[in-house]
C-alpha cells in the first residue's frame, strides 16, 4: 500500500546520497552547458578572424582563424568517434506513481505527446517521500484509455534527478500486480519537483550570444584597419563619398566642383561648407576665386587670376555658418510655399568701390516660381524678392 508518507527514512543517509547526487548532476550539466558555451565564443572568434584576414590580406590572422578552425573540427571529430568509457549508465530506480492528471498535447500521429501529473511514490528503501512532477511522453493512441486520472502507473525515475520519469508502458507482472493493488495518496503541491538547470532554449541564446560576442571581439580589435580608409589623412575625411571634377583653360580662370553622396550629405551640415570649400581650394591651389556656388550636395568655385585683388574674394573668409540660416529664412518668408530646390552664389560685389565686400545671393525655386534674398558678407539680409516680384 504506497502513501505519501514515508516517516524518518526521507532523511536517513540514503537521502543525503540523493542530494548529494542530484547535486552533482546538476553540476555536470552546467558544466557541459559552459564547455558549449566556451567553443561557441572561440568558434565566432575564428571565423571573424578568418574573414577579416581576408578583408584587411592579412596572411596571419587568415591562419590563425582557419587553424583554429580546423582545431575545433579535429576535436569535434575525435571525440566524436571516442569510445563512450567506463562511466556507468545513470541508475534508475522503479517506482509507482499516481495520475493526477494528463492531457493530450497533440494528436496528428499514431504516438500521442501527454502531459502527466503525477505524485510518484518511491519505495521506503530510496529514502525519498512521495512528491509532484509534470512530465510529457508520447502514449499510443490505443494505450491511452489505460491511463486516467487517479489511476496508478509503473514509473522508473533517477534519484539524483527526480524530475527525470518516465511511466513504463510495458512493466513486468509483479510491478502489473502492484500497481493493481496499491493507493497513493496525492502529494502536497509544494512538493513538485522541477529540473533547476537552465532549459534547452536559454543554452541555445547563450550560445548564439557567446558566438557573436567572440566574433565582435576581433572586430573591435581591427576596427581601426577595417573603418579607416586611405583617404582619410586629409581635413575632408569626416564627409561622405567625393566625386569632383575640374577643367582649365590655357588662361588663368578654372572652375572646380565637388558632388557629395551618402548619408547626411547635405552642405547645410554644420561645417560641411567650410570644409568643402577649403578642399575645393586645395585642389585649385588657390584660394582666391571669383565666385562661389552651393546647392544641397554640390560646391563649384570659379576664379580666373587675370583679375585685380577687388575682383576676387577669399574662400575662408566667407560666413558659411551663417549660410543656413539664410536659405531657412529664404524658404519660409519668401511666398514659397513648397520649395524644390534651393541655391547660393556668392560673388564679389559689383559695388566694391563701396566697401561692402562680397555679395551672397539665396535663391529658391518651387511651383509658385524662383525668390530670392540678398545678403552682405556678415549674413545681414540687405534685399528681398518674394516671388510675386521675380523677374
Amino acid at each position: 500500500m504506497g502513501t505519501t508518507g514515508r516517516g524518518p527514512a526521507a532523511h536517513g543517509p540514503v537521502g543525503v546520497d540523493n542530494r548529494t547526487e542530484k547535486g552533482s548532476s546538476v553540476l555536470r550539466r552546467t558544466l557541459a552547458g559552459l564547455r558549449l558555451t566556451g567553443t561557441s565564443a572561440v568558434t565566432g572568434a575564428a571565423a571573424s578572424a578568418l574573414v577579416v584576414g581576408v578583408i584587411l590580406g592579412r596572411a596571419p590572422v587568415f591562419l590563425t582563424g582557419g587553424g583554429v578552425l580546423l582545431l575545433l573540427v579535429l576535436i569535434g571529430f575525435v571525440t566524436g568517434r571516442r569510445s563512450p568509457g567506463p562511466d556507468a549508465p545513470p541508475l534508475t530506480r522503479t517506482a509507482l506513481a499516481r495520475i493526477e492528471d494528463l492531457r493530450a498535447t497533440g494528436g496528428e500521429t499514431a504516438d500521442v505527446p501527454v502531459e502527466f501529473r503525477l505524485t510518484v511514490a518511491p519505495e521506503p528503501a530510496d529514502g525519498r517521500p512521495a512528491y509532484r512532477v509534470v512530465i510529457d511522453q508520447h502514449v499510443n493512441l490505443v494505450d491511452i484509455p489505460a491511463y486516467r486520472p487517479g489511476g496508478i502507473a509503473v514509473v522508473e525515475y533517477r534519484p539524483d534527478e527526480p524530475w527525470d520519469v518516465r511511466i513504463v508502458t510495458r512493466p513486468t507482472p509483479e510491478w502489473s500486480r502492484r500497481a493493481e493493488e496499491a493507493e497513493i495518496d496525492s502529494a502536497p503541491a509544494s512538493t513538485l519537483v522541477e529540473n533547476p538547470g537552465l532549459g534547452e532554449g536559454s543554452w541555445c541564446v547563450l550560445v548564439l550570444f557567446a558566438f557573436l560576442a567572440g566574433a565582435a571581439l576581433v572586430v573591435l580589435l581591427f576596427r581601426g584597419e577595417l573603418f579607416t580608409s586611405d583617404d582619410a589623412a586629409g581635413p575632408a575625411s569626416k564627409q561622405p563619398s567625393v566625386t569632383s571634377s575640374a577643367s582649365a583653360s590655357v588662361s588663368r580662370t578654372f572652375t572646380t566642383s565637388t558632388t557629395v553622396s551618402g548619408p547626411s550629405s547635405s552642405l547645410l551640415v554644420l561645417g560641411r561648407m567650410r570644409e568643402t570649400a577649403t578642399e575645393l581650394a586645395a585642389r585649385s591651389g588657390t584660394s582666391d576665386v571669383t565666385g562661389i556656388t552651393v546647392q544641397e550636395r554640390r560646391m563649384e568655385i570659379r576664379g580666373d587670376g587675370s583679375r585685380p585683388p577687388g575682383g576676387t574674394m577669399h574662400v575662408q573668409t566667407l560666413p558659411y555658418e551663417l549660410f543656413p540660416a539664410l536659405v531657412r529664412e529664404a524658404r519660409t518668408t519668401l511666398g514659397v510655399r513648397t520649395p524644390e530646390s534651393w541655391r547660393i552664389d556668392v560673388a564679389p560685389d559689383p559695388d566694391a568701390w563701396q566697401g561692402v565686400g562680397p555679395r551672397v545671393r539665396v535663391t529658391v525655386t518651387g511651383e509658385e516660381g524662383a525668390a530670392h534674398l540678398d545678403a552682405d558678407a556678415t549674413g545681414r539680409i540687405v534685399e528681398r524678392r518674394p516671388v510675386s516680384g521675380a523677374g
